[in-house]
This record gives structure tokens, sequence and C-alpha cells, in this order.
């Protein structure tokens, strides 16, 4: 018997919104499994398990707002501890049924039902199904290797590495979409890049259900929360004081961070000559999509760079520094309706420039649609905040405790250049750093910088 709580979701979070349930009474989850959506004051993220077992009763309700740690569910090691519950699906049943057996050898297992669920569909339970919608996966392609049939998270992550036949293309937010609308993806008919499905696609798949069910309706269905029921725009009053909630909380954070961390401040700039030469050459072979941008090409440098100098990469508390033996880049992202927030891309170091550019898209999309994770938001190591694509120069950052660094790179300009007595005209960026004094100096500092541009002075090493 455990308690699934309230995690916290930062340094500056001291309580948390239930905003969505993805499981209920008698569901089997797994360590990882996402379970629920809360609202901290800056965005909305989904929050996974670190439990394996089965969901024995909510403790509270979606809606209610309660301090970090409080328990939100309680999970059981075996179905056996709580028992089948009355309104549970027959294949649930089944499948739990056959996970009794061998958690449990010793209690007496329910006879399964004659009638299954169809074989199609398989035996999916709710987390794993919000994995698949969320990954574009098409469940009814996939032979479960489960209990009773029952597709498990491992064949949604084989499916999606099987190759392109298995996954439905499709954006991070049609896919979230269609999850909350109850559309399947491989129904519907993409009319994006490469057929890919589109909010538009997804909208008008919605409709024409509704249609199909109730003939007489002809007018655009609201999007539906899970449940069914539309949901409500929001007010203007309700986004209002939402924004300011989003400032009073990034105020409090910034004010505690220049209060209580010593900063100092680098700057250089930064040849981007050889860089733009090779990401242009590259960019010449891939489709349009799939095209590196230059902040690809900084985040990964800056990632090899603070596992190569560790005085940056790491935590500040209880008095003393922690390094960090992982790179786990928090990336800056502005918020539509004002603010910020810096999730992670994790191992970026470890990652190919073209996989860490996928993951950007993907993380900047997920966190202006407020379906970022539990880990995304909790543990950055170093953060990077880039204002180039406004046109800024230079950026100076507040360190994000419990980090020890910030990094700042502005627009990528063509400037004069002079070497070796010659003049030309270089592309270049100003990269700033904003670092704990507490854990590093000036020649740390230095050397950081430095060796962000000896990497990028050889992109294709990257």
């Amino acid at each position: 018997m455990g308690d699934f709580l309230m995690p916290s979701l930062g340094a500056d979070m001291d309580h948390g919104k239930l905003v969505e349930w993805l499981v209920k009474p008698g569901d089997y989850v797994r360590r990882g499994d996402l379970v629920a959506v809360v609202d901290t004051d800056k965005t909305i993220m989904d929050v996974e398990s670190f439990q394996e077992g089965v969901v024995a009763d909510l403790l509270v309700g979606v809606g209610e707002t309660v301090p970090v740690g409080t328990p939100l569910a309680r999970i059981t090691q075996t179905p056996a501890e709580t028992g089948p519950p009355a309104h549970e699906a027959p294949g649930r049943a089944a499948g739990k049924a056959a996970f009794s057996k061998t958690a449990a050898p010793n209690a007496v297992a329910p006879k399964a039902p004659e009638t299954a669920a169809p074989k199609e569909a398989g035996i999916i339970a709710p987390p794993v199904r919000h994995l698949a919608h969320r990954l574009g996966v098409d469940t009814a392609q996939i032979h479960g290797t489960g209990k009773g049939g029952a597709i498990t998270r491992a064949d949604v992550e084989h499916a999606l590495a099987a190759g392109p036949g298995n996954r439905i293309r499709s954006s991070p937010r049609a896919r979230r979409l269609a999850a909350e609308l109850g559309v399947e993806l491989a129904t519907i008919t993409g009319t994006g890049p490469q057929g890919a499905v589109t909010e538009a696609d997804v909208h008008r798949a919605a409709v024409g259900k509704a249609e199909a069910l109730v003939p007489e309706i002809r007018a655009p269905v609201p999007p539906a929360l899970p449940n069914g029921t539309p949901e409500e725009p929001v007010k203007p009053s309700e986004a209002r004081e939402r924004v300011a909630s989003l400032r009073r909380a990034i105020g409090a954070l910034m004010s505690r961070s220049k209060k209580t961390i010593p900063h100092y401040y680098l700057s250089t700039t930064l040849d981007l000559r050889a860089a733009v030469d090779w990401m242009q050459s590259a960019n010449d072979q891939r489709p349009v999509a799939a095209r590196l941008v230059p902040s690809a090409l900084l985040l990964k440098a800056t990632a090899l760079a603070a596992r190569e100098v560790p005085e940056v990469n790491g935590f500040y508390g209880d008095g003393g520094f922690r390094p960090s033996t992982s790179v786990h880049l928090g990336v800056a992202v502005a918020l539509r309706q004002g603010g910020l927030v810096a999730p992670a891309i994790h191992d970026a170091d470890t990652l190919p420039v073209e996989v860490l550019m996928e993951q950007l898209r993907d993380l900047v999309s997920r966190a202006r649609a407020g379906r970022l994770q539990r880990a995304e938001m909790a543990d950055p190591t170093i953060t990077v905040t880039n204002l180039g694509d406004l046109g800024v120069e230079s950026v100076y950052g507040v360190i994000y405790p419990p980090q020890v660094a910030m990094v700042g790179f502005g627009r990528v300009m063509e400037q004069p250049w002079a070497q070796d007595g010659m003049l030309g005209v270089r592309h270049a960026v100003i990269a700033t750093l904003s670092a704990d004094h507490r854990v590093s100096d000036g020649l740390r500092g230095g050397r950081f910088l430095a060796r962000i541009e000896e990497l990028l002075q050889k992109p294709e090493e990257l």
C-alpha cells in the first residue's frame, strides 16, 4: 500500500491544482505511467506514477488545490488487496485476474467472463492508451503481449520503434486534441505535410463523428472534456488572474534568486561561420520539416561544454554544491498567455543534433499547449534562454534555483570580423553566462564559454 502524492514540479511550487485524472479505481499502473494532470502557477503538466500497482482510491477531486506532498491517490501492490470494483469493464477484469495469478499465487482468481473485449481493441489501461495517443501510435495495429492479450507500455514503445507503419504522422497538439475528443487518429485522413494529421483534421473528424451519431446536429462541436461534457471557454477575468498568478510566481522566485545567489556575469561573441555553413549544407539534404536551426547547434554545444565543466551543471542546496552526472538542459519557453517555463531536454549531451532538434520542437509545442510532464520541470541541471528570434542581441538571465548557472544567446547576425589581419563578414552570436559565485568563478566560467566556441568550430562532430 502506498500513496501517490502531489509532486513538487519546481523549486518555487508549494501547491498544485488537480485538473484531470487519467486513471480510475481498479486501473493497473506501472512506474512512469501518466496518472494525473496538475496545474501549477506556471503551467499544466502530466504527472507520472512512481509506484506500480492498482489504483485503490482517488483521494482528491478534480478542481481541488492542495499543498505539495498531499496524498492524491492510494495505490495497492496487487489487485487482490482491493478486489475488482463493481463498475469495472469485463475485459479489464479479465486482465487483472490474470495479473493476480502471478502477483499472488495463493489468491483465488476470479473466472474470466465468456465475453471478452474485441480482439482488435485489446485490453489497454488508460495510462497506456494516453501514451499511445501522445506518441501517435495506432493501438489497433498492436498485438498485446501482456496477460490476457493486454497492450502494455512496452508494446506501444516497440510499435513506435518498429517504424512509420505503426505510427500516425501528426502534430503533438493534434494528438492531444484527438485524445480529448475521443477520436482515433487511425480513422483520420491527414491533410498536412506528408499526410500528417492536423488539428483541423481532428476537429472535422470530431464533427463528423457527432453528426453520425446525431444526424440533426450540423453546428461545429466545441472541444469536449474527457467525460464528454463541452468545455466552457476561459473567461477573460480567469485568464487575467492566471497571468497575474504566473507573474507573481516568477517574480517571487527571481527575487529569491537575486537575494540568495551571488551572481557573476560573463559574455563573449561566438564565431558561427563554420556552424552556419555546415548547417546550411546539411539542410540542403533534408526535408523542410526536418531542417536544423542554429539553436539546435548552440544547445548541443552548451550541453557538451557543461559536461566538461561540471561547476556550471548541478544544484546548490543544504550548504553545498552537488554536481550532476547528467546534463538535463532546461530551455526557457515563452508562453502565449505571458510568462515562461523552462522544461528540460534530458541527457542533451548524448543526443544527436537531429534528435535534439526534434525534442526541442516537441517540448516547445507541449509547453505552450500545457502538456508538460513532471520530470521535465523538476530536474533541469542548467538552463538556456534564447531571445534571438525577438531581435535581442544579448540577454543576461537570472539563475533558476537550485541550479547554479544560466546561459543566454542573442540573435544570430552577420557582423564585421577581423582575423589574421583580414577583415570579413561572418555569422556570430553573443553568448552570456550568469553563474553562482559560491560554486565557480570567472576562470571556470570563461573556460565554459570558450569550450562552447571550440565545439562550434567542428559542427559535424556535435
